[in-house]
């Protein structure tokens, strides 16, 4: 164990990698639903003077809870690559529409988050692939908790396409870097032996997200 270092550390590492699809920097948190994406990508994104986060909850839909890769490249990776901002509507979960145009820049550094963001068809654009090392069930327990018994249905079918996505495109055996919440915030190990959990850890002891 290596002493403790801020999440900075790892935005300065992020940051110094090479360009990834055309100008930018793409970065991926993958994992579980529940695992704390959201919250470490948001707090990955101030680390790295506000990079901009692509949630995967806003491509996906309704009916298509991972068909949605033609989309994400179609509008988002395919103007990023050659140097432009990319336009595109998120989903409404509400409304179960499509909602008002966003524009997404550039930037150096782009976080994009979400169940699926390892997935092979992105991997190729990543510069890096972060992997939320929290077990299944557990993430999905606090999934579950967070949304309430209204929206129980929506994970019963939530569980079943995740199963069947990870099983025919794992993401966590390419991960670059695992992420773990601990009673500090956050420990994470990088290199080679990321995947078996080999290589050194260091600590982030901004607090532990709660979802």
């Amino acid at each position: 164990m290596e002493p403790q270092q801020s999440l900075e550390s790892l935005a300065r590492e992020l940051a110094a990698l090479p360009p990834s699809l055309g100008p930018v920097r793409l970065i991926g948190v993958d994992g579980h639903a529940g695992s704390g994406k959201s919250t470490f990508a948001g707090r990955l994104a101030d680390a790295l003077d506000g990079a901009p986060v692509l949630h995967l909850d806003d491509v996906a839909t309704h009916e298509e809870l991972f068909d949605w890769w033609g989309r994400l490249d179609a509008q988002v990776l395919e103007p990023l690559a050659a140097g432009r901002a990319a336009h595109w509507a998120p989903y409404d979960w509400v409304e179960r529409r499509f909602g008002p145009e966003r524009v997404l820049e550039p930037a150096p550094v782009v976080l994009v988050e979400g169940v699926g963001a390892g997935r092979r068809a992105l991997r190729p654009s990543l510069a890096r692939l972060l992997w939320m090392e929290t077990a299944r069930e557990t993430s999905w327990g606090r999934g579950r908790n967070r949304d309430g018994r209204e929206l129980s249905d929506f994970w019963d079918g939530w569980e079943r396409a995740e199963r069947a996505h990870f099983s025919d495109d794992p993401s966590r055996p390419f991960a670059d870097t695992l992420v773990r919440q601990s009673g500090t915030g956050y420990e994470w190990t990088s290199g080679a032996g990321a995947a078996s959990g080999t290589a050194a850890s260091v600590t982030e002891s901004d607090g532990l997200p709660q979802a």
